[in-house]
């Protein structure tokens, strides 16, 4: 029987590193290819000798798919395809293909640059790997070979994000990558076909959550920073360049001009830019109502927002900085907070979530106090030493918030995405081994479903399904005999004649057959003898044979014919004298195929009759 493979590479039981190698009717496909921001040494990459010990991935991948540009599903990119070595076909949405570049420069900076890390790609990297690139278009079926084809669907989740349904064959595998269920003020929500998909593979960051109104969470996340403004406070709030903020820029824009608040509202340099032109680029992603008014009002010009420079963090007064990463794990948003932290009166607001090992999961956790790395010195004896870091503890006195304005789909969007594609098989990655545990146990009341890690191979064998078309008439003359209407959840027997025309499959009458191939009907008739104890010659016999079926079997055309037979419907009657007794006649009955053996069965009872 056909198997389906699936091992994750990273995001088995965990969050980041999203990675999943899938084997499907003799094909490999590379599901994402993320980094773990909670690491800094190689377990940041994905573990590629699950595929190959040495040599090029070229040889083992048929392709690579990318849902989004976070970097917890890119971030690898270039270090699989450039150090590596793979030179494959690479898919992602064009507005992932966009982004993607520039977040990979953003992080290699800070990486690189700033931190003097090696082993680590380059910018030339970043744009050989850009190269391998090939757009995918919203539900536009791309042949990758002659067997293996992929189609996108709108994911939600930030600008470009995409599922991937993914068929060889009859056999198909749909990954989810991230998404959202439930439209915001910028993007709508995910959608895909009822293509009821061997396996899917969906992400379950929020597994056990069900999220409550969002009308709610947004008053609550307004006062919050209000109170903290009037207060005299600086809110800081940690988030990724494109998605979140984009959503709650619009949120406190609106705000700002309906209380005509003045304390001024920061965003990262560059990336208010950057994030406008994008979306007036791939205005089509986002959701209707920014679509409908964008000709009138650009939702992404912000009046009150601008441009953040570093030396406004030590300027006095109140003021909101949305500053990257959105996990505090690096950059601009972790320097604030060192900035920040020491006075009560400042507030983080960590809208999303936060990936164990970063400073924004700890803080989340309740920790006080951070052992972080200071700033690299070099000190000069009687001969010169190489650079050290400082240890520094820094002590948390802001208050700390959490309010999930993530973009993934909680425990109730999952289960409304697996009842919109219908799957046989559901895989779960991208999650938490005791959250996932939970929603496991409540997908496996209707569906089967697995959760490996990192590492582990889980097999599916898939039963092969032919397609075959029915015939309008014959499915007319099947609801005419009473039966029950076609359910795709209920199998049912249908009667007709199977016919194969340029290369597909028909199922149509046994008439319909006949004429469409142009050949003649063959009549298949079946036989049975009965004796009988009769002194009287074969004519008187066939004749009281007629007169006692006439009596016996009320409501059947019987006829008595001059060739010497009897008729009963379509069954025919003959009668002939045994060879070695005269008194024994043996009757030969014959009829078609088409004849119900209980009617035969209750004819030759009727024969045996006083």
């Amino acid at each position: 029987m056909p198997e389906i493979k699936v091992t994750p590479l990273g995001a088995g039981q965990d969050v980041g590193r999203s990675c999943i190698l899938v084997s499907i009717g003799g094909k490999n496909i590379m599901l994402d290819c993320g980094m773990h921001m909670g690491y800094n040494d190689d377990r940041r990459f994905p573990d590629f000798s699950y595929i190959t010990q040495n040599g090029r991935l070229t040889d083992f991948l048929d392709c690579v798919i990318i849902s989004h540009f976070h970097l917890d599903h890119c971030g690898a990119l270039p270090y699989m395809s450039e150090m590596v070595g793979y030179d494959g076909p690479i898919y992602m949405t064009h507005p992932t293909k966009a982004i993607c570049p520039i977040l990979l420069e953003d992080f290699r900076k800070i990486t690189v640059d700033k931190k003097g890390e090696t082993n680590f790609f380059t910018s030339q990297m970043i744009k050989d790997c850009m190269k391998k690139v090939i757009p995918l278009n919203l539900h536009q079926t791309v042949q990758v070979d002659d067997e293996l084809e992929i189609k996108a669907y709108y994911a939600g989740h930030v600008l470009g994000a995409a599922m991937v349904h993914i068929k060889v064959g009859s056999e198909s595998v749909v990954y989810t990558g991230d998404y959202n269920m439930t439209p915001d003020r910028h993007l709508g929500a995910a959608w895909i076909d009822k293509c009821r998909p061997d396996i899917l593979i969906s992400e379950s960051t929020y597994a056990t959550t069900i999220r409550d109104s969002k009308r709610c969470r947004e008053r609550d996340f307004l006062k919050k920073v209000h109170e903290t403004i009037e207060r005299g406070g600086k809110v800081l709030i940690p988030v990724f360049a494109l998605g979140r903020a984009q959503e709650l820029c619009i949120l406190l824009e609106t705000f700002w001009e309906r209380m005509n608040l003045k304390a001024p509202i920061y965003f990262s340099t560059g990336l208010t830019e950057k994030a406008n032109h994008y979306y007036k680029l791939f205005i089509t992603w986002t959701n209707q109502k920014i679509r409908k008014t964008f000709v009138q009002r650009n939702m992404f010009e912000f009046k009150h927002i601008k441009a953040f420079d570093r030396s406004y963090a030590d300027n006095p007064g109140p003021m909101v900085v949305f500053a990257t990463p959105g996990m505090l794990h690096a950059g601009q948003s972790l320097q604030i907070f060192k900035k920040w932290a020491g006075n009560e009166k400042n507030m983080v607001i960590m809208p999303g979530y936060c990936v164990q090992g970063t400073i924004g999961h700890k803080i989340l956790n309740g920790q006080r106090k951070l052992e972080m790395e200071g700033r690299a010195t070099s000190v000069t004896l009687c001969c010169p030493l190489a650079p050290i870091k400082l240890q520094i503890v820094l002590d948390v006195k802001l208050q700390v918030e959490y309010m999930s304005f993530s973009a993934h789909a909680d425990a109730k969007g999952i289960m409304q995405l697996i009842r919109m594609a219908e799957p046989r098989n559901m895989v779960l990655v991208h999650g938490e081994a005791v959250k996932m545990e939970f929603l496991k146990g409540k997908i496996e009341q209707e569906f089967n479903c697995y959760m490996p890690a990192n590492g582990e191979t889980i097999t599916v064998t898939t039963n092969p399904s032919v397609p075959v078309d029915i015939s309008l008439n014959l499915l007319k003359r099947e609801m005419a005999l009473g039966g029950p209407l076609p359910d795709p959840k209920k199998p049912r027997t249908m009667h007709g004649t199977l016919i194969m025309k340029e290369n597909s499959l028909k199922l149509v009458s046994s008439e319909q057959a006949l004429k469409e191939l142009g050949l003649n009907e063959h009549q298949l008739r079946f036989t049975c003898r009965v004796q009988l104890q009769d002194p009287h010659s074969d004519p008187d016999t066939l004749h009281r044979i007629y007169t006692h079926l006439k009596s016996v079997l009320k409501g059947y055309t019987i006829q008595h014919l001059p060739d010497g037979t009897v008729m009963v419907e379509s069954i025919v009657i003959k009668v002939s004298s045994s060879a070695e007794d005269t008194n024994t006649k043996v009757l030969l009955l014959s009829w078609s195929y088409q004849v119900k053996y209980f009617q035969c069965s209750y004819l030759t009872d009727g024969l045996y009759r006083d």
